[in-house]
């Protein structure tokens, strides 16, 4: 796969401090950045989707902002048996952003284990 063809096959909403013009590339996948927010890039990727899932990535930060906001339904964390000497922890300073969720799948094998957290509560 060429860097001209990603996988994404779709749009792909990029937080961004500064305005930017899309980059569309290969295969359907256009990057829209997006300067005003979490909400505005939730609000593109939803339209975008036409009623499918959105789903989220990104760095530790991007992610606690969209759940200490509510607007996470499900997460996914791939936990991998790797000692790392730094970074930043997701799940840390979230205050009420991560309460409503429960475990409603774990698959584990000797290299990876997956969790699914779902929103039980709104």
């Amino acid at each position: 796969m060429s860097d001209d063809n990603p996988p994404y096959h779709h749009p792909v909403f990029v937080l961004t401090h500064h305005d930017r013009a899309p980059v569309p590339m290969e295969g359907g996948t256009t990057f829209n950045f997006v300067a005003d927010g979490i909400e505005g890039a939730l609000e593109q990727a939803f339209a975008a989707a036409g009623g499918g899932d959105v789903r989220l990535a990104g760095g530790a930060s991007t992610i606690q902002q969209y759940l200490r906001a509510g607007l996470v339904d499900e997460v996914h964390v791939a936990i991998v048996p790797v000692l790392l000497g730094g970074g930043e922890r997701v799940f840390d300073d979230l205050g009420d952003g991560i309460v409503g969720y429960e475990c409603v799948e774990f698959v584990a094998s000797p290299s990876v284990g997956h969790v699914r957290l779902a929103r039980t509560e709104r």
